[in-house]
């Protein structure tokens, strides 16, 4: 039979080894969690990393707080922190664009835009000529 001393120092091994369990568990449901969040928007998801002080942490108790890259509907690569709980959701904080998509323009669109932007100067012309130089309409007789 095991006194008392004996049993305290079992128990605290078997309590941390507890907590970590506990803990690794939740992380790979929060990580699910953020993915789901930014795949049901369109989004990829690059990396998530646990940033136990990241924005926000201060007094916080039950979300954890995640450092996220991902990349939205539009290609643009985001980097942004996020706050989850099973209780509580996904709250993102600090969102912030790192790289911009590049816009394929196809070459019609291109050719289009070039004589939009040709014709422009002569259509100023031709309005000023009406108006006049001093902004008031010309006198037609």
């Amino acid at each position: 039979m095991m006194d008392g001393g004996a049993l305290f120092f079992l128990l605290i091994p078997l309590g941390i080894g507890l907590a970590i369990l506990f803990r690794v568990l939740a992380g790979n449901l929060d990580h699910d969690r953020l993915r789901e969040y930014v795949e049901q928007r369109g989004g990829t998801v690059s990396s998530i990393g646990w940033a136990p002080f990241g924005p926000g942490w201060w007094g916080e108790k039950s979300d954890r707080i995640y450092e996220v890259h991902y990349t939205n509907r539009d290609g643009n690569l985001h980097h942004s922190y996020a706050k989850t709980s099973m209780m509580t959701g996904v709250y993102f904080t600090e969102d912030s664009i790192v790289t911009y998509a590049k816009l394929s323009i196809e070459a019609r669109e291109v050719e289009t835009l070039e004589d939009e932007n040709a014709r422009l100067p002569m259509e100023i012309e031709r309005l000023k000529r009406e108006k006049g130089d001093d902004g008031s309409d010309a006198i037609r007789e």
